[in-house]
C-alpha cells in the first residue's frame, strides 16, 4: 500500500498588532524569541520533527525579515524533493492582498495541485509548543473525517480566547459544536473547570481542504478564517474530528512541559513565555535534545562573562545567555539575552528580554522590559525603573507594567 503523501502548510502572514511595537518592522513570525529563535522556528522544527519534508511558509505582511529567515536558515536538500519554501501573497485571484487565512489557502491552491499530497498540515507560526504531528496524521487517517483540529486544554475561564471545541458523546473524537471566542461555555465531562481550545493547527485530507476553501471564497459573508469559517463548515457537515494533545507523545518530553503550548500574541504573553524558559525546572524546556527547536546556526563565538575594569565579579542568575554576549561586572537575573548583548560594569537586568546587539552602559538599570534589536541604554540609564518617565519618552508600557523599546533606539 502506498504511503500518504504529507504537504505542511505555515500560516505566518500575520501583522501582529498586538505585538507592537516588536512588530512595527517585521511580522509577528518573524519576532525573535528565547535568544537565538524566531516564532516561526516551533512550527517549523516540529513539521520538520515529524517527518515532513514538503513546507511551504505562507507570508504577507513586512515579510522581508521572515523570507530571509527561511531562507537562511531552513535549506533542505532539493536532491529529495524536500524543503522549506517562502511564498509571498500572489494575488493569483485579482489585485488583492489575503483576506484571511483560509483566503490565503485559496490564493496558494496552486501550491496543492502541484505537488498533489493525500493529506494537509495547516499550522500557524506564532505559538510556543511541540508535538509530533505525525501522531495526530495517523489518528486522522483513522478517523476517516475530512478535517481533524488539534486542541489543548485549557481553563473554563479562558474560553473566551479561544475557539472552544464541544464533542459528540457517541463519539468523543467528533466535534459537535465549535464555538469562537465564547462568553461562556461547558467544561468538559471527566473535568468541568477546562475546555477543549482550538490550537490552530489542522491535518486536512487535501481534496477536502481544496472544495472547502473554494466553498468559502465564493461566500460574501465569510471572514475567510480557518478558525472562524471553514471549522464550522466542517462542524456543520459532521465531517471534523479533535485531537486532544494529551494524547500526543513527544520524545524527550518531562512531566512539566509536555503538554506546554502558549499563544504569545501579546506582550504580556510573551514576557510570561520568556519567563517560563529561565527557571531551574522551566516549564518549557529548550533543552530537550531528542526534540530539538531548530534555527539558524550563528557564526558567532561563546558568552564571556568577566570582571569590569577595577576587578569587580558580575553574577548572572536563573538567565538565558546567547552566543556572543559579554557581560562585564553587571548582575543580569531572570532575563533572556539575545546574541551579541554588551551589558557593562555595574548595570543591573532583571526580569527583561534582550534581542540581538543591545548594549546596557555602566551603571543602567534595565527591569520588566523588552528591549528590540540594537537598543543602547547610556550609562546610569533606567528602563521599567519609572513607568512615567518611560511612557513621556514614547515607549509603550504594556500590561502589566511591561516596558517595550522599539528596535534601535537610543536610550538616554
Amino acid at each position: 500500500m502506498r504511503s500518504k503523501k504529507i504537504f505542511g502548510i505555515v500560516l505566518a502572514g500575520g501583522e501582529g498588532k498586538r505585538l507592537m511595537p516588536l512588530t512595527a518592522d517585521r511580522a509577528k513570525p518573524a519576532v525573535p524569541f528565547g535568544g537565538i529563535y524566531r516564532l516561526v522556528d516551533f512550527a517549523l522544527s516540529n513539521l520538520i520533527n515529524s517527518g515532513l519534508r514538503q513546507i511551504v511558509v505562507l507570508t504577507q505582511y513586512m515579510s522581508h525579515s521572515l523570507d530571509r529567515h527561511v531562507s537562511q536558515a531552513w535549506r533542505l536538500s532539493g536532491i529529495t524533493n524536500s524543503y522549506i519554501a517562502s511564498v509571498p501573497a500572489q494575488q493569483r485571484l485579482g489585485k488583492r492582498w489575503f483576506a484571511g487565512s483560509a483566503d490565503a489557502i485559496l490564493q496558494s491552491l496552486n501550491l496543492l495541485k502541484d505537488e498533489k499530497p493525500d493529506i494537509v498540515v495547516v499550522v500557524g507560526a506564532d505559538h510556543v509548543y511541540r508535538m509530533d504531528f505525525q501522531q495526530m496524521i495517523d489518528a486522522h487517517i483513522e478517523s476517516g473525517a475530512g478535517v481533524t483540529v488539534a486542541a489543548i486544554r485549557q481553563p473554563i475561564e479562558l474560553s473566551n480566547q479561544f475557539g472552544v471545541i464541544e464533542t459528540d458523546p457517541a463519539r468523543p473524537d467528533r466535534i459537535s459544536v465549535f464555538h469562537e471566542k465564547p462568553q461562556s461555555a461547558t467544561g468538559l465531562k471527566n473535568a468541568p473547570e477546562l475546555v477543549l481550545a482550538s490550537m490552530g493547527n489542522y491535518v486536512f485530507d487535501a481534496d477536502a481542504l481544496m472544495n472547502a476553501v473554494l466553498r468559502d471564497g465564493e461566500r460574501s459573508d465569510s471572514n475567510h478564517d480557518m478558525g472562524g469559517d471553514i471549522i464550522p463548515d466542517f462542524v456543520a457537515r459532521s465531517d471534523a474530528a479533535v485531537y486532544d494533545l494529551i494524547r500526543n507523545e513527544v520524545p524527550g518530553a518531562t512531566d512539566r512541559d509536555r503538554y506546554y503550548w502558549r499563544d504569545v500574541g501579546t506582550i504580556a504573553s510573551f514576557f510570561e513565555a520568556h519567563q517560563d524558559l529561565v527557571s531551574a525546572l522551566p516549564v518549557f524546556n529548550l533543552y530537550n535534545r531528542e526534540w530539538p527547536i531548530h534555527s539558524e546556526s550563528l557564526d558567532s563565538p561563546p558568552a564571556k562573562f568577566v570582571r569590569d575594569s577595577s576587578g569587580n565579579y558580575g553574577t548572572t542568575i536563573d538567565s538565558i545567555v546567547s552566543l556572543g554576549c559579554l557581560l562585564s561586572g553587571a548582575h543580569v537575573e531572570r532575563s533572556v539575552l539575545g546574541p551579541w548583548a554588551t551589558i557593562e560594569s555595574g548595570a543591573k537586568v532583571i526580569d527583561s528580554v534582550l534581542f540581538d546587539r543591545v548594549r546596557i552602559g555602566p551603571g543602567a538599570v534595565v527591569q520588566r522590559a523588552i528591549l528590540d534589536k540594537e537598543v543602547t541604554v547610556d550609562a546610569g540609564a533606567t528602563v521599567g525603573v519609572d513607568p512615567q518617565a518611560d511612557r513621556a519618552r514614547g515607549f509603550t508600557i504594556a500590561e502589566p507594567g511591561i516596558t517595550v523599546v522599539g528596535k534601535g533606539i537610543h536610550v538616554s
